[in-house]
């Protein structure tokens, strides 16, 4: 396998092949801010957030750290001015469209970790954008895109993750948004709750629903052994889905299970059967 050889920082490093900037400056312990980039088994970086920008000496232009290759011989520095300032107000844009701080879905996110750990201002000078109404049709997930920076990656955790297929972007310039099957809410669609996009999401766009108020924002900081495990119980719980409800079901399949086996000779041979209960 061919290695790379290049200068991160001051530091001669060597890339496997197929490693980006920011993969080998993660191993080497080199911290890139990153929102649209989940370094998880099965997610592909896009480079669409701009918060991993490096600087390239040679390049007139900053290089998004997530998806650039690095080439031998390359000098790149993680934590120049220029490199600082742009990451900082890529922050700063999207802090625009954020709910503050105090009313933010989920205080503990990655987006407002990064924003503590930059040092960021917690508030934006940018105009905001127009209120976006939550949508609160399904059981187990609490979906408030007024937090969206449309990084993609829920559309990335279900497509290409999960193959489910369900979420998208829809809509052009700033109409652009996150939609679910045909624009739907997502309780109607065809999401099943499997939790992937809720552990991708970066700012509590998506979230697990039992874990927030009425007003939408973190209450509940559980300790908890994972999201889909929480999804499954609070589906079950608002569906009010009880193992009694469950063990009946059963028991009435099994109570069944003579009948349906007598009926399956008579399938074969006619389209549509009307089963008259016996006594």
């Amino acid at each position: 396998m061919t290695k790379i050889t290049f200068e991160l920082d001051g530091q001669s490093v060597e890339a496997e092949e197929g490693e980006s900037i920011w993969q080998v400056a993660k191993r080497i312990g080199t911290t890139i801010p990153h929102l649209c980039w989940q370094p998880e088994k099965g997610y592909r970086a896009d480079g669409n957030c701009r918060a991993c920008m490096v600087e390239v000496e040679g390049e007139r232009t900053l290089a998004a750290s997530c998806v650039r290759m690095p080439a031998e011989g390359m000098k790149v520095q993680t934590a120049t001015e220029r490199a600082k300032k742009s990451r900082d107000m890529v922050f700063e844009l999207l802090l625009a469209d954020q709910p503050a701080r105090e009313q933010a879905h989920d205080p503990e996110s990655k987006f407002w970790n990064w924003v503590d750990d930059m040092g960021v201002a917690p508030v934006s000078r940018m105009p905001a954008r127009d209120k976006v109404e939550t949508d609160r049709t399904h059981a187990a997930i609490a979906v408030n895109l007024d937090a969206c920076i449309h990084c993609n990656l829920c559309v990335r955790a279900c497509r290409e993750v999960q193959v489910n297929d369900v979420i998208g972007m829809a809509y052009r310039g700033h109409e652009s948004k996150i939609v679910f099957d045909f624009d739907d809410g997502m309780g109607s669609s065809t999401c099943v709750a499997c939790g992937e996009c809720v552990q991708a999401c970066p700012t509590g766009a998506l979230m697990e629903a039992n874990l927030v108020d009425d007003s939408q924002v973190r209450t509940e900081f559980p300790t908890r052994p994972s999201t889909r495990s929480a999804l499954t119980a609070a589906l079950a719980v608002r569906l009010r889905c009880t193992l009694k409800t469950i063990r009946s079901s059963r028991l009435m399949a099994l109570m069944d299970q003579q009948t349906t086996i007598a009926c399956a000779s008579k399938a074969a041979s006619v389209s549509t059967i009307f089963i008259t209960p016996t006594a």
